[in-house]
């Protein structure tokens, strides 16, 4: 359990720092990029934080679906995130360097998202104590 609770922080510190690299860069953008990368870059990386907080409230047994559903959906978010960062890169709103730190942090956000899903399923699959299977 101790192990998973780890998972869980990295994930969200993870999160957060691509988050908050995001909006420091970005707020150097040129002005013509504000509403449309910049603002896109700043509200995935703020959707990325807000469904791994959602999916880590829902109850693996009673919120199984949710909780998949939310993890999923920051999958998908993250993988939006380093496309649009690319994008913005070669319109010139980015850095090369920028661009590239975005990406590996979207990279270590995906790797550890992905593990928490694997560590979910197989926590749901498993028998728990007693060697009846779980009750989800």
């Amino acid at each position: 359990m101790e192990t998973k609770k780890k998972s869980e922080l990295i994930i969200v510190m993870k999160a957060k720092e691509l988050c908050g690299y995001i909006m420091t860069v970005t707020q150097k953008s040129p002005k013509q990029f504000r509403f449309t990368f910049v603002t896109r870059l700043q509200n995935l990386a703020l959707d990325v934080i807000e469904r791994i907080y959602r999916a880590n409230e829902e109850h693996l047994v009673t919120g199984a679906t949710r909780r998949i559903e939310f993890q999923r959906h920051a999958l998908t978010d993250l993988k939006l995130l380093a496309y649009i960062a690319e994008l913005a890169m070669t319109q010139g709103c980015l850095l090369p360097k920028q661009f590239e730190e975005i990406a590996k942090l979207a990279t270590d956000c995906q790797h550890l998202l992905g593990a928490w899903i694997n560590s979910d399923k197989k926590r749901m699959t498993q028998p728990h104590r007693g060697g009846e299977p779980a009750p989800w």
